[in-house]
């Protein structure tokens, strides 16, 4: 019989002697003989198998418990059931993974944007692909309140985010809606916020498809109800006296989130768009 000290057995195995004390400790991989005078622990070479085991176990992600209980089974149909949860597991996190790096590829794409944006209050005429949001009712009109009800109602969204098992990096780039029915009657009224969504995102009935399309486009930083009013405004009236025609819902979009509070308050860089189309 080939007895290894748990130092060799550790070096042998590419694993540290605290691992080994712990696997004993738990029951998991006891030594084969510990010298009674000494207390040093010695390794019979062939216990390397169970040890590989254990090892294997570990990569496919499963817990030290779980690998004790399967073990202690013996039962190959247990350990499918629990391999079988284990890439379902993975599955999920590999799904969440991707949402996320969309979503920093969005971010970066936003800060891109920031960067090179027409200055403050110039009017543009924009070509906008087709967009997936995710809206929210929050029940009121957003313009009749101030910058502390908007936080409180953000608070809201977040909640139905996580109602929609969507990862939380999609918060950062957020909107709201005009109808297009209040702002021909000239009635600044939402209560309707949203976040943009992929487009392999899966449908519910809060889905909704902004149209690619041309757009009459406003941009400033900074946020504010008085602010965007303001440049809402100046965005109807340049629509209205080059003879445009409004085809569509306005949007309020926040194309990044900047790292700056000026008085505690949230700062964004927005764009407001409107639909047209030439006469």
């Amino acid at each position: 019989m080939d007895l290894l000290s748990i130092g060799e057995m550790a070096e042998l195995n590419n694993i540290s002697r605290q691992a080994l004390r712990l696997y004993d400790r738990i029951g998991l991989l006891a030594p084969y003989y510990v010298d009674e005078n000494t207390g040093y622990r010695y390794y019979d070479i062939r216990q390397c198998a169970r040890l590989d085991m254990i090892q294997y176990m570990k990569e496919l992600g499963m817990s030290l418990k779980q690998i004790k209980q399967q073990l202690d089974l013996k039962d190959i149909g247990v350990i499918q059931e629990v391999l079988e949860r284990q890439k379902n597991l993975i599955d999920k996190n590999i799904e969440e993974l991707k949402h996320k790096r969309k979503a920093i590829c969005r971010a970066i794409k936003s800060y891109n944007g920031y960067t090179t944006s027409p200055r403050e209050g110039v009017i543009v005429i924009e070509h906008l692909p087709q967009r997936k949001i995710l809206c929210y009712n929050c029940g009121i009109n957003i313009y009749d309140y101030g910058i502390d009800t908007y936080e409180y109602i953000l608070r809201e969204l977040r909640e139905h985010i996580k109602l929609n098992e969507l990862p939380m990096v999609y918060f950062c780039n957020v909107g709201s809606i005009v109808r297009k029915q209040m702002l021909d009657k000239g009635n600044f009224f939402s209560n309707e916020i949203f976040l943009f969504v992929d487009d392999d995102f899966e449908t519910n009935e809060d889905i909704e498809i902004i149209p690619s399309g041309t757009f009459a486009c406003i941009y400033f930083d900074s946020f504010s109800f008085s602010k965007e009013k303001k440049y809402a405004r100046l965005l109807m009236d340049n629509i209205k006296e080059n003879k445009y025609k409004i085809i569509g819902d306005y949007i309020c979009e926040a194309v990044t989130e900047l790292p700056i509070f000026p008085q505690n308050e949230r700062n964004m860089f927005i764009k407001l768009q409107i639909p047209i189309k030439f006469r």
